[in-house]
């Protein structure tokens, strides 16, 4: 029997390739924040996500995350699509509730300012 295919839902950190990028986007294969639900993941087979970076630079869009195995900042002005199936992504682990609020808060303060 075949194991049923993971699907990302929202607060899932996992690892995903940001290939091709261009100008100052983050590159190359880190940890994400995915943004949507499991269902919209599922039907759409497209996430929103935020890319991690160990690098703080004291941005007001960061924030800062820090686990046992994902340390550094959610870049929230980076969110993007992301098509999950094709890219292979992988779980690595949960965000607490309180940083997915504050992550929450500054995407919608980004968007409405």
């Amino acid at each position: 029997m075949v194991a049923p295919k993971y699907v990302p839902e929202r607060g899932d950190i996992v690892w995903a390739y940001f290939e091709p990028h261009r100008g100052h986007e983050e590159a190359g294969r880190r940890p994400a924040l995915v943004l949507t639900s499991k269902i919209y993941n599922h039907r759409a087979n497209l996430m929103l996500i935020c890319p991690i970076t160990s690098r703080l630079k004291g941005y007001p869009f960061e924030v800062s995350v820090e686990g046992e195995s994902t340390k550094g900042v959610v870049l929230v002005d980076q969110v993007r699509a992301m098509d999950w199936n094709v890219r292979n992504v992988s779980f690595i682990t949960k965000i607490n509730s309180a940083k997915l609020l504050e992550v929450t808060q500054k995407l919608i303060a980004l968007i409405t300012t």
